[in-house]
């Protein structure tokens, strides 16, 4: 029987992918098994962009077909967000090492939870590049400052950290007082609607048109914190961004708005535009996914009647199209202003500098010429990608971080003497002044309590990075890794930032659990504990290209990320905004937003959550049966957090929400009441 030239060609196949796959599993494993950590052997590389994008509807089918013991020791690699749930220290105590390498027949990967380690991967940037290939869906818009790596990168980190000093992190605190009590003013705007108008107590609310003391002492449910703290960033990135000012719904444009800038703030779609500026803008934040994943061709040609997906679809095309349009026009409008020589108002403008940074001619001398020029096309992708970054980290982590003290009453009150000793209960937060307090908020409970939320929730989990084309090598234990080039390496931030080596865990007396570890618990008085040793480099080589590192400037804050008087962690062990060069440039003005928050909301409320009793069965209740109802609450709401998921950053999806109340202080219908969570 003579075989067919189909057959023969589909055995030579078929013997060439078995011998690729022979011959990659054998390098792989070799490879890995030289850096002396322990190796993981996969089928599948779990950083293949396929498995990436397949993996959520193709584990479940594999994990069912296949038995476990073929993929139990794997399956958790492959898993989405095992970096941030259930546990992700359980996984590296499993194999016995803060490090360990992936091994598949077309790919290495090493993960590590080693503060030694991260540090080096971080700061040694010329060894351990950006892995901008883990990026390149991210230039949407353009390059950008995220997305390149060696001297393009240098250019646009030079130009994009101009914006970022402490005399604009004053004018962001500003902002941020001003967007949370916008944002306070819409909870309780519903819940004041039939109350008296002749009261004359209280200072009056900016943009309300009411006084304070004419709302009720407690708003509705909210369902919709998330959402609410996306506007509340989003309108503060405005004004860091663009220099807008933009409005709550129950708000109306100010008499002295800029002409030219009233149709970024309209709450009215404009002539011309079918959005307005800042619903194209949270739409195409909201919908990122959807525009990096789909082609602009195939999104702008499916109809709406395809149902809900159809429409949603059809939205971000809809938003991208409104935003390119709003954002062409303000680069066009800025160049105008400069080349006239208009003076730009006082406040942060990261666009305005960017756009400066080309057209301004003193500005190209000053820094070098056209060295440091970025294009039209790189202006937009770093406008864009500020705007993504500096909104949803800082969105999520005020979101878990009220949930929480939602969730822990009794941290509330330590927040709110806080407050009352730096600012008086009842000042007026408009005329708080930035360079009097942001120190004692950044040293107060204010501050551990941002400082908890960073750590056990990061808005990022895993922070990319790869060995640089040649061979390179890690310091740890007093032993040096080799580690073999372009190999993936992923610092896993929630996994080293819940590790007893570089964390100490509290005396818990409520849940007498003594000195166990609950690394995994959210407790802000950690940050008031004795700080652990600092680890130094233990190697010439390694102290003296740390010593380069920090000699060359790279621009914006140079500060510490946390407080000198709170808890100080072990270098590379608490890495939320990342480290080294590669740092998030807007870590000062991200805190200084929460903050800020945190501090205006508590001044005057409290924040409680939701419980499965009406308002009448609650006030009938006596403290044990109210203990009992929260207690329940405390559970759900803690499950909620523990299932949030990495989209870009790590937030709750599918509808997942922990419904809250604010009231007003004195009104708690809780506090003294509450079960230990």
């Amino acid at each position: 029987m003579r075989l067919t030239p189909l057959v023969t060609l589909l055995g030579v196949f078929l013997a060439w992918a078995t011998y690729k796959i022979y011959a990659g599993f054998r390098s792989n494993i070799a490879k890995a098994r030289k850096t002396g950590y322990p190796v993981l052997i996969t089928p599948i590389y779990p950083l293949s962009p396929l498995w990436l994008t397949t993996r959520h509807f193709l584990l479940p089918i594999l994990t069912r077909l296949l038995p476990e013991r073929l993929y139990a020791s794997y399956v958790f690699v492959m898993t989405p967000d095992w970096e941030y749930h259930p546990s992700p220290r359980s996984h590296f105590t499993r194999l016995g090492s803060d490090t360990f390498v992936v091994a598949s027949w077309n790919g290495l990967a090493c993960y590590t939870s080693d503060a030694a380690v991260i540090s080096q991967v971080m700061s040694r940037r010329e060894a351990f590049p950006k892995d901008t290939r883990q990026y390149g869906i991210l230039e949407i818009f353009g390059s950008n400052v995220v997305t390149t790596e060696g001297q393009v990168w240098r250019m646009h980190r030079k130009v994009t950290s101009a914006s970022f000093n402490e005399r604009n992190a004053g004018h962001t605190f500003r902002e941020a007082v001003r967007q949370t009590r916008g944002m306070v003013g819409g909870w309780f705007s519903s819940s004041s609607s039939s109350s008296s108008s002749s009261s004359s107590s209280g200072s009056q609310e900016e943009g309300t048109g009411r006084r304070e003391g004419d709302v009720e002492d407690m708003t509705g449910i909210i369902t919709t914190l998330e959402h609410d703290t996306m506007r509340w960033a989003l309108n503060i990135i405005g004004y860091v961004g663009f220099g807008l000012k933009l409005l709550w719904p129950h708000e109306s444009m100010p008499k002295d708005m800029d002409p030219k800038l009233a149709k970024y703030g309209s709450l009215q779609p404009p002539y011309g535009y079918s959005m307005t500026f800042a619903d194209s803008l949270a739409t195409v934040l909201e919908r990122i996914v959807i525009l990096l994943l789909i082609p602009s061709a195939v999104l702008k040609r499916i109809p709406e009647r395809w149902g809900s997906w159809g429409s949603k679809l059809h939205e971000a095309w809809e938003a991208k199209v409104n935003y390119s349009k709003y954002m062409n026009a303000f680069l066009a409008e800025k160049v105008q202003d400069i080349r006239a020589g208009v003076q730009e108002r006082e406040g942060m403008n990261i666009m305005g500098q960017l756009v400066r940074s080309k057209y301004d001619p003193s500005s190209s001398e000053k820094n070098d010429g056209a060295t440091m020029k970025l294009e039209d096309s790189e202006i937009m992708g770093n406008a864009f990608i500020m705007t993504l970054a500096g909104h949803e980290t800082t969105a999520n982590v005020i979101h878990f971080a009220i949930v929480e003290l939602a969730m822990h009453p009794e941290v509330q009150r330590r927040v709110q003497r806080d407050i009352d000793a730096i600012f008086g209960r009842d000042s007026d937060p408009e005329t708080w002044d930035y360079e009097k307090s942001i120190n004692a908020l950044l040293a107060s409970y204010i501050g551990a309590v941002i400082n908890e939320t960073l750590r056990l929730i990061p808005p990022v989990v895993v922070t990319p990075k790869r060995v640089a084309d040649t061979d390179q090598w890690v310091q740890d234990g007093g032993q040096r890794h080799p580690m073999p080039a372009m190999m993936p390496v992923m610092p896993v931030i929630s996994a080293v930032q819940r590790s007893r080596r570089y964390w100490p865990a509290l005396h818990d007396k409520t849940t007498k659990k003594g000195d166990t570890d609950d690394l995994d618990e959210w407790h802000p008085d950690r940050w008031y504990l004795p700080s652990m040793s600092q680890g130094q480099p233990s190697s010439d080589d390694e102290k003296g290209e740390g010593k380069q590192q920090q000699e060359e400037n790279y621009g914006g804050y140079q500060g510490t990320d946390t407080s000198p008087t709170l808890f100080r962690p072990v270098r590379g062990s608490f890495i939320p905004f990342s480290d080294g060069a590669r740092s998030c440039l807007g870590r000062r003005i991200a805190m200084v937003e929460m903050v800020a928050a945190i501090a205006v909301l508590f001044q005057k409320y409290s924040v409680e959550l939701a419980v499965d009793a009406s308002d009448e069965e609650v006030q009938m209740m006596v403290p044990e049966q109210r203990r009992h109802v929260y207690a329940k609450a405390q559970e759900k709401a803690k499950e909620t957090v523990q299932q949030a998921q990495s989209v870009v950053t790590l937030k709750l999806t599918g509808g997942r929400h922990v419904p809250v109340r604010f009231v007003r202080r004195g009104k708690e219908r809780f506090m003294g009441n509450e079960a230990s969570c």
